[in-house]
């Protein structure tokens, strides 16, 4: 059974920097895309960020290119996000999620969440 845990959420004050990561089991995690995705409150959920299982190819939606840098560690299942010069904007729940491709649509296991709240 594929599990996904987030950890690393919390309340960081706004041009703060916040480390989100996400520890995968159940799969050979080597060879499979990661990704981060968010749900603001009112909000649907939507891309962040994504990583091919190589490590070599990342994907980052527009409004976190340029802050955000995800990488993964096979060695250890685990996936990170480094959130830098955080906006209020920035403040919702983060989900990690796994699939064959880096694409959104081909992500089938995902994580219960972890809550980043940006104070301004």
């Amino acid at each position: 059974q594929v599990q996904l845990v987030e950890s690393g959420g919390g309340l960081v004050q706004a041009g703060g920097s916040l480390r989100v990561s996400c520890t995968a089991s159940g799969r050979t995690f080597s060879s499979y895309a990661m990704g981060w995705f968010r749900q603001a409150p009112g909000k649907e959920r939507e891309f962040v960020a994504a990583i091919k299982w190589s490590g070599g190819t990342r994907y980052y939606a527009d409004s976190v290119k340029g802050r955000f840098t995800i990488s993964r560690d096979n060695a250890k299942n685990t996936v990170y996000l480094q959130m830098n010069s955080l906006k209020s904007e920035d403040t919702a729940i983060y989900y990690c999620a796994t699939g064959q491709t880096a694409a959104p649509r081909d992500m089938d296991y995902w994580g219960k969440g972890t809550l980043v709240t940006v104070s301004s």
